[in-house]
This record gives C-alpha cells, structure tokens and sequence, in this order.
C-alpha cells in the first residue's frame, strides 16, 4: 500500500513541481521581464540569464536544482534509495516542466541525478564539459550527453533492468523536448543583458549554423526562414539554405559554404516582423541573386544587413507600428527556373471569391515581383472533396496548363496548412521539381471574417438598435467564456472584435476565433465543430495541458449550468417576464421605458451567458454520448412546440370544417361552437407563443403577436392538408415517444428554455422600443415609424437626454442615410460567406463561383426528395409550397418554421445540424442539407433537383428547364 501511495505522490505532486514557474517569478521580481512574453518564450535558466542578468540566472539554477533534488528526496520517502523510481520522479518532474512550465528541465535531470547516483553524474559532467572544451559544439555536447547516460548506467547497474530502461525513457523524453523547443543560445549574445554576455559567448560555441532542416524560431530567425523551414519540414520541396542570426559572425558559414558558377547561392532578408500577419515588408529589404564566391558572399551579407537600415525600410516599419528589433539572413541554393513565378490563394484585389490567382514567366520569379515585365495571369479554381478534386483554368500562355494546376493546388493547401489564411506564395519550376521560395499571409486580406455561424446567431439584414445592443453582448459574453480558460494567456486579445456588420449582416473574427482556440488548446475550428457539426482536427497537447486549469474551470461550469439555469429561471428570469409583461407600456413615459429597457437588458446579459453556453453543452454532450439527431427529442424548442400545437389544432379544425374556401376558413369556424372553441385555442396558441419573430434576435422584426398573417395562413393551410392525420404520425415517427431521457436529452431542454427566456426577453425589449417611438413620433423627434431601430443604443440616450446638440441638428439626414445604406443592403441577394480584410468590396455576381451539377453540405435531416426548386430569400411574400417544393432558403430562423413545415426538402446557406431549420425538418420527417455554399443564386426557380438529406447532397436533374 506505501507503495501505491509513493506512485500516486510522484505522478501527482512532481509534474506540478515541475510547473512552478520560479524562473519567471525570479525574473520578473529582479527584472519585470515576463519571459513567456519575450525572445523564444521559453521558462529556462538560460533564458533567466539571457534577460534577467547574472542573479536571476544564478537563482534560476538554484531553484530548478532544488526542485530535482527535492523530486529524488520525496521519492525516497516511499521507496528504497537509488531505485528507478527516483528517475521515473525525474521523469514526471520534465513532464510538468515542459507541458505548463514551458521549460526543458535540464537543469532538474542534473542536480536530481547528483543526488540519485552520483559516480553518474560526474562521469557524465566531465565528459559534457571535456568534450565541449575540445569541440565548441553545444548540440553535439548535448545530444551526446543523452546517448551516452544510458550507457553509463547500464555499465554500472547491469544487473537492474527497470533502472536501464528507465534511464532510456529520459534520455528519450529529453532529446524529444530538445526537438520540440527553440534554444535561447541560438538569440545573438549582444541583445542579452550585459552581465551575461561572456557566457553567452562561451556557450554559444561554434555551433552556429542554422539551417532550414532546424526548427526555427521566428523570434530569432525571422517569420521568412522560421516558415520555410515548417513547410520543409511538412514535406514541400524547398531549396536548402542556411540562416545568419542577428549579431553572429558569419565566418564559420563563409568557411562551410562554397558558392560556384555550378552552384550559386541567393542572400535575402528575413527579417522579424518580415512576412507576418502584420506585415509583409514585401520589397523593403535587399535580396542578391548569383552569388558565385566567397567574396561575393561576404559582400552580399553585408548589404542584406545594412538594408535593414533603409530609409524607406524604417519609415515602413514606424508607419505599421513595428518595433525596430534585428535582421537574420536567410542564404539559400538558387534554383534554375524554367518557370517560375507568384501565386495568391485568393484575389488579393476583388478580396473575394474562390479563385486562386497566378502570376506566372519562363524564366527567374524576380521579373514577376519586380513589376518590371507583365506575366501571364491565371485563375484557377480548386474544387475538393473527400474522394475528387479537380481544377478549372482561365487563362492561356506559354506557361504549361498542368504546372498551373499544381500551383494551384499548392497555393490552396499551404492555406489549409495555415489554418485558412490567405497566402501568398514564390515558386520555381526547374524542369523537374516545383519549389517553394516563399510564403506569407496576404495581410491585405486580414482578418477574415465569416457568416458560417453569425448568419445563425443573427441572421439576416440587421439594423443599427439592434446591432448596438447584440454586439456587445455577445462579444462580451464570450470574452468573460475565454478568459476563464486562457487566464493570463488572454493578454491582447481584443474580444470586442469578435463581430461586425458588412453589407448590414453580422460576421464573426474568424482569424480572432482561431487564435483563442490554438490558445485554449483547441482546434481553431472548434466553434463550428460545436455549433454545425463540422469536421474537427486534433487538437495540440501541450497548449490543451497548459489550459489544463482553466478548461476544469469551464467544465464545472458546463457541469453546474442545469442547477445554476434552474436557480436563475426561477428567481430571476420568472420573476423579471413577469414584471416586464405585466407593465402597461401604452401609460408609462420616456423615464419609465428607459428604466425597463436597462431592467431588461441586465436580465439579457444574463440570458446571453446562457444562450451560449447551453447549444455548446448539448453539442458536446451529444458527441461524446454518440446521440443520434433522430434521438432528441426538441419539444421544448419554441417554434417547435408552436408547430405542434398549431398542427393538432389544424387536425380538429379539419374536422369542423371538412370542405371549406381558404379565405373563409376563419368566418366559418365562427358559425359554430366548435369552430369557436377552435378559435380561442387558437388566439391561446398566438398570446402563448406571440413573442416569436421571422428573426428572434433581431428586434426590429415585428413579433408574431403584432403581425399573426403569417400564422393564420399557415395554419389555413395545415387545415387543407389531404392527410394531417399522415403528417401528424410521421412527426411522431420521427421521434419515438418511449425514448430515454439521458444526460443529452437534459441539456437540449434547457436549451429549449434558455431559448424561450431569451426569445421573451427580446420580444419585451421590442415592444418598449416601439412604445418609446411613439412618444418620440408625438414630439415630433422622429418622423418615421420604424426610426428608432436605426439609431444605435448611446445615440438614442443622448438625444433623450438631450446631450448631444450636433446629433439632434443632424438627425434627420443621419436617419435617411441609414435607410438608403440598409435599403442597398437588402437589395444585396448574396453575400459572401467569408470576407478579407476589413473593407470588404460590393460582393461579385453569381459567375465568380465555380459550381457543379453536385452541390455539397451538412447532412442536417434524413430522407431523400425530388422536387421543382423555390428560392426564398425573405419572409416578406410567402410563394404557395407542397411537397414537390425543394425549398432553398439563406438561414433558417425561428420565424421560418412555418414555411420549412410545408416543403418536401430544404437546403439553406447557413446552418448546421444544430440550426432551428435542422431541428425542424427532423421533427417533421422533411429531408434538409444546410451549409450548401452559393445555393440561393446557384439554385433557381423551376429547377429540379434529388436532396439526399442522408448524406448532405444536392443534385442538380438533367431537367433543368424551369416550369
């Protein structure tokens, strides 16, 4: 049992011994230096002694040696001295080290093997410090030193086999972090702190030579060389080259390289801050071509570095906000081309679209970047799916069509590799091998910014009150979800940049969502995985582990949310609709409608924390159970609800009035005591779901209570179903009423009713804002009914208030601006899915996007239907639909249940399996792919087409002739 209790301390307590950050606590108490925040990030002693000075290293030393020691000693409380659960202690000890405390844990190894076995030890230290004397080689030193303790050990402890073989295993987890994590002695000896400048010197040895086969660090070598040398590493064909760091004689690379006519070098810049996300310093630095000779090179380094200096190089990096900080020197083999030229992932100048553009020669790639001559230009587009790919050119020369295409291929796929980024490539064909010479972001179409998930949470066109009170609260909301897991990891991330309006439609940061999930430890396409069901990539170990902390702090959360949801429905949320709905708008005054707005938007912030966290944890949760779509049950979701209320009245309706004239359906039922019974269920249904809008989270959208058009036609309709009773027993088909009501099935009611809470809450917030609009209309204030959703939250106090003297003299042009920009917004049939950069173009007609007979998206509801194709892009004239309608609509909100109830199939733009035309297409049996890119301009009317919800499919029938 000690025994026991000695492995559970040692897998414990050690890996958190190792995670102690006193390194950084040293340095920043000596220093405020974080190191985590500078040079190569790295937690270590060398880097205590590179930016904290002599003392911090000294005490860095002591307290990594003290943590090595004391592993050894807690390990002999359990254990007998000496045995190999000292070194599996060590072990543990480098785990914690390296995942949280962003160190490699030499110093630990030593220290604790000083005390574990001492003959060891010194064998080992005087062998390291001999050979580096003789050598002046550190890597050699160092991996050498891992190679030859085993051998030690073995030599002196044969006979103990679990010590041998874990003597391997740290020698091994050693040499695997030493791959993993850049080395402060590669930062140039004279940035560091003038104290410890000598031993740099001496550490450094003559091991300084770089090469791109190295895992390099971009804030040494520069973002260029730190790139090239990933995609080397990915495996893409690269030109071999060598890396001069800042402050390094070249000497020792002059003597190793030997440039000729037969093989020549190029010396070019890299920079930090060159070819990053913030920059590219395209053209700024000095790059020479044919280097021959020693001498040339020489020469040809010394320009590079001094075009670090250029007056139009530091004007660049002042205007941009860079930090003037050093310039490596990237020498690499030149390529012979027989084609070369540059290629841009997507259109750098429409920033939009789905074409990769090539710019292409015969010849060097310096006559395309030069400007100098006009290249040949192609447009291809690259069209993948899981068992096809395929490319479309447009565009001739005399640059062959097949090396186009594997351009575009490459262009497209290095993007994927940099987590959808935009990048823009360098290549060279050489007759035989296509090689990658450069790649960077295209910062021009920075950051990106995509509908994917937005055009579910806000879907639609949307106006300014509404933007104003929705932005806020859902960037804030998910700052205060990130910040619990980051911590101090959150550090400049600005979360109010979460969202934006273009063309009037909300986008979300996807370049900022990708950034705070590699931060959490997550996939970057968390989110989407979360909300639609999206393929989702493994995420990185190490960053998910040092989140460890934060990640527990969100579960507990995600495990409390049913009890803290319940708690607050019932002394919050109940307590707080009631105020609100028992509150009689048409008596209170400006004063008192402001108050219940705030009163209401306190009661919304809350919401929101619920809103989103409740989708996220039914998602979850229904991944890791493997609960199939067809197995929930969403009766509690509102529209569905409504549905299946209205649908059972429509059934007792039908039998009231067997035969009847669609407009005289509500007359009729007046004639009758059961056609009046019918009648008051009905204005039941209205009052009880009244709240529900075309946009729930839009609040400018008149609400079913104030516009019931819709509801009585579509419940007119219903009524002249041939077989309601039919329709009523597939529903229930679709969702077995014996099912077992699990952990899933928990969560997706309590996100029936935090969307309920937040649906009522909205609907309440509108129904102040149109009351304050009429005492505004009365004074003459506003002149328009429908103004007040025009003018954001602040504008709206300020002009109550009567603080802003320049807003109320303007008011009147600023309101008709408004309505003319939201007007061509409307009229805007497609916008794009993603946007780049922050000023998007007017978006390209439907000919920019490549489209075959076969469309793809996410399978959202089973069934496969044939029908004539109906798009729909808003709510505003209902087309007549039956079953032979394929409805194609952009979003599916609540407000578009009526209509998707009455379709053979569905396809939308947006959406997910998750999504409200998801959820209600499986509840009535209907087939539905959602996430099908383009489908609302691609599809038209008339044209048939077979969904196969099953599989996410949409094909287009050799009929395409509309009826």
């Amino acid at each position: 049992m000690r025994e026991l209790w000695g492995a559970l301390v040692i897998l414990i307590i050690c890996p958190f011994l190792g995670a102690l950050p006193l390194i950084s606590w040293i340095t920043y108490a000596l220093k405020k230096r974080r190191l985590a925040q500078i040079g190569t990030k790295n937690v270590s002693v060398s880097a205590a002694f590179y930016h904290g000075g002599k003392l911090a290293g000294v005490l860095a030393v002591v307290s990594e040696a003290l943590k090595g020691i004391a592993a050894v000693y807690i390990t002999r409380a359990f254990f007998p001295e000496g045995s190999f659960w000292e070194l599996l202690s060590l072990i543990a000890l480098v785990l914690g080290r390296y995942l949280m405390g962003r160190g490699a844990g030499t110093t630990n190894v030593v220290w604790g093997m000083l005390v574990h076995d001492p003959l060891v030890a010194i064998f080992v230290t005087l062998l390291a410090i001999i050979s580096f004397t003789l050598l002046q080689s550190r890597n050699l030193v160092k991996y050498g030193v891992l190679f030859v303790f085993p051998i030690f050990i073995v030599l002196l402890h044969a006979e103990d086999f679990p010590k041998i073989i874990t003597a391997v295993a740290l020698a091994g987890l050693l040499w695997w972090i030493y791959q993993r994590i850049p080395d402060d002695l590669d930062l140039s000896s004279q940035e560091a702190d003038s104290e410890s400048q000598p031993v740099f010197e001496y550490l450094r040895g003559s091991d300084t030579i770089l090469t791109l086969d190295d895992e390099l660090n971009q804030a040494i070598v520069g973002q260029k060389a730190a790139t090239l040398s990933q995609i080397k590493r990915w495996g893409y064909q690269v030109p071999k080259g060598w890396v001069l760091v800042p402050g390094n004689d070249p000497e020792k690379l002059l003597q190793f390289l030997q440039p000729s006519e037969l093989s020549p070098l190029v010396v070019r810049s890299s920079a930090i801050g060159e070819d990053s996300e913030q920059a590219s310093a395209a053209g700024q630095y000095l790059t020479v071509l044919q280097v021959t000779n020693e001498q040339q090179l020489q020469q040809a380094i010394t320009e590079v570095r001094e075009s670090y200096n250029n007056p139009s190089a530091v004007q660049y990096r002042r205007d941009r906000g860079l930090p003037d900080t050093a310039m490596s020197v990237l020498i690499q083999q030149q390529v012979q081309c027989a084609y070369s030229g540059v290629a841009f992932s997507r259109d750098p100048i429409t920033q939009q679209g789905d074409a990769v553009i090539i710019e292409a020669l015969p010849g060097s790639p310096t006559q395309v970047v030069s400007g100098k001559v006009t290249p040949e230009q192609y447009r291809a587009f690259v069209v993948e799916a899981d068992n096809l790919s395929s490319v479309k050119l447009e565009g001739t020369g005399r640059v062959p069509q097949a090396l186009i295409k594997q351009v575009a291929y490459l262009a497209r796929r290095l993007e994927k590799r940099y987590l959808g980024v935009p990048q823009d490539i360098e290549w060279s064909y050489d007759g035989q091998t296509l090689w990658l010479l450069q790649a960077r972001p295209i910062t021009t179409l920075l950051p990106i910014w995509t509908r994917k998930i937005a055009a579910e949470v806000i879907p639609g066109v949307v106006h300014p009150l509404t933007w104003s009170i929705n932005r806020p609260l859902t960037c804030g909301v998910w700052g205060d979800i990130f910040s619990i897991v980051l911590g101090d990891r959150a550090t400049g991330l600005d979360f109010t940049q979460t969202a934006t309006l273009h063309y009037s439609r909300a986008y979300f940061n996807a370049s900022l969502l990708g950034d705070i999930f590699l931060r959490m430890g997550l996939p970057p396409e968390s989110l989407e995985f979360l909300t639609r069901g999206a393929k989702m990539s493994k995420p990185p170990l190490q960053s998910t582990i040092q989140n460890f902390p934060g990640l527990l702090k969100l579960l507990k959360q995600e495990l409390n949310l049913e009890k803290d949801f319940k708690q607050d429905y019932q002394n919050v949320f109940i307590p707080g609709l009631s105020q609100l709905a028992n509150a009689s708008l048409e008596e209170q005054e400006i004063e008192e409608l402001l108050s219940g707005i705030d009163f209401n938007l306190d009661l919304i912030r809350r919401g929101t924390y619920y809103s989103i966290l409740a989708p996220l944890s039914a998602a979850i949760r229904q991944g890791i159970f493997r609960v199939k779509d067809e197995q929930i049950d969403n009766s509690v979701t509102p529209e569905v609800s409504a549905l299946r209320s209205l649908r059972a009245l429509a059934v007792d309706a039908k039998q009231v009035l067997p035969e009847c004239e669609p407009e005289q359906v509500f007359d009729k039922l007046k004639q009758t005591p059961e056609g009046e019974k019918i009648l008051y269920e009905f204005n039941e249904l209205l009052e009880d779901y009244g709240y529900l809008s075309d946009v729930g989270t839009n609040i400018a959208v008149p609400t079913w209570k104030e516009d019931p058009q819709p509801i009585k036609q579509l419940f007119v309709q219903l009524i002249q179903l041939s077989e309601p009773e039919k329709a009523e027993l597939e529903a229930s088909k679709a969702h077995p009423p014996k099912r077992k009501r699990g952990t899933v099935q928990r969560r997706v009611d309590i996100k029936g009713r935090v969307t309920e809470v937040y649906s009522r809450l909205l609907a309440e917030l509108r129904w102040r804002f149109v009351a304050l609009e009429k005492i505004l209309l009365k004074s003459g204030l506003l002149k328009e009914t429908g103004d007040i959703f025009f003018l954001e939250l602040d504008e709206l106090r300020r002009l109550l208030a009567d603080a802003d003297e320049e807003l109320k003299a303007n008011l009147t042009e600023l309101l008709k601006f408004r309505r003319s920009q939201f007007h061509q917004d409307s009229l805007i049939e497609q916008v794009p899915l993603v946007v780049y950069g922050n000023i998007p173009p007017h978006p390209a007609d439907a000919a920019e996007v490549y489209s075959d007979q076969i469309l793809e998206g996410i399978p959202a509801s089973h069934g496969q239907a044939e029908g004539r194709i109906k798009v729909v892009r808003n709510l505003q004239n209902l087309p007549d639909i039956d079953k032979d309608t394929i409805l194609v609509v952009p979003y599916t909100d609540s407000g578009w249940a009526p209509l998707l109830v009455r379709a053979g199939g569905i396809v939308a733009e947006a959406g997910g399996r998750l999504s409200h035309g998801a959820i209600v297409a499986r509840e009535y049996g209907i087939p539905a792919v959602m996430d099908v890119k383009g489908a609302t301009w691609i599809l038209q009317d008339g044209q048939r087409v077979r969904i196969d919800g099953s599989r996410g499919i949409v094909e287009l029938s050799n009929d395409l002739r509309p009826e």
